[in-house]
């Protein structure tokens, strides 16, 4: 059964006339009658009572008349919300982030833009760990998210927006502030302040002492990069944060740079993988808002 049968159907039910019926359907009345005569095979089903002046609805075509007035209703309501989505006229568009992102990208100016260029639109906006971010995709709970490049589960599609270098970063009366660079060893032992575990760039940093057979002393353990920032300014401790981050303080924090390893935060926005190319975006919404991102980057 086709949907062009079920729609002469229905026109030859309200039109109870096959000729009307077919300048309706814009085709030939010869083909209308082949299409209904098709249809009534296949139901194994008389649907018509046809006569020289009218034509009228059995019982089996009566009860299928709501039945196929319900199924294009709902199709044709399916059509019309793929086609406001698709020219982002209509639709909703949900977003995750880490808790923590870099000063230079403004996801609050991002937002903005894209709901003013497309104001019948909604979007949500969730935070959360990457492991939940992962999880909420995969789920298809949220479209994309903002996370560290290493935290992106296998099964996302990803594109890099950012990547800032890692700098050691302490308050303005610090031993280290006379330093031009340090390594990894010579700061091991002053106490650090860290993301929690599987928090921020927790697991970079991480990785970068792991890599060199390294432990360092982590006196705090936040969930938010404001509370880090206070605690370093305070004199607490110190800690790796982009560099973009430092400048953001000014004279309030001082920096230096890490000698003996790289350690840069990439941070990407992953969405679900369908199976294609990994740049290819299949949602025009999603592909819309990661174009304002990058351009306002």
């Amino acid at each position: 059964m086709e949907l062009r049968q079920v729609r002469h159907f229905i026109a030859v039910a309200e039109e109870e006339n096959f000729t009307r019926a077919a300048q309706r359907c814009h085709i030939v009345q010869s083909a209308l009658s082949t299409s209904i005569k098709s249809l009534e095979e296949e139901l194994d089903a008389v649907l018509f009572i046809r006569t020289t002046r009218q034509v009228k609805l059995t019982m089996a075509g009566r009860l299928f008349l709501h039945s196929a007035k319900l199924a294009v209703h709902h199709l044709d309501k399916g059509i019309e919300e793929v086609k406001a989505v698709s020219t982002l006229q209509r639709g909703t568009l949900s977003i995750g982030t880490v808790q923590s992102l870099p000063p230079f990208i403004n996801l609050p100016a991002t937002l903005s833009t894209f709901l003013k260029g497309h104001p019948d639109f909604e979007v949500k906006l969730s935070q959360g760990s990457s492991a939940s971010l992962n999880d909420k995709i995969v789920n298809q709970q949220i479209d994309l998210a903002l996370m560290p490049l290493e935290e992106v589960a296998p099964q996302l599609a990803n594109r890099i927006v950012a990547c800032d270098s890692m700098v050691v970063t302490f308050a303005p009366d610090h031993p280290l502030s006379t330093r031009e660079n340090v390594t990894l060893a010579e700061i091991s032992d002053y106490p650090f302040i860290d993301f929690e575990q599987g928090q921020g760039t927790r697991k970079l940093i991480d990785r970068g002492f792991n890599a060199q057979n390294l432990s360092r002393r982590i006196a705090f353990e936040v969930s938010d990069l404001d509370t880090l920032v206070r605690l370093v300014k305070e004199g607490l401790g110190i800690a790796l944060i982009p560099q973009a981050v430092v400048d953001l303080h000014g004279e309030a924090l001082r920096s230096v740079e890490v000698s003996d390893v790289d350690l840069c935060w990439e941070l990407v926005i992953a969405w679900l993988n369908h199976g294609r190319n990994n740049d290819d975006i299949p949602d025009r919404p999603t592909a819309e808002f990661l174009s304002l991102l990058m351009e306002d980057l």
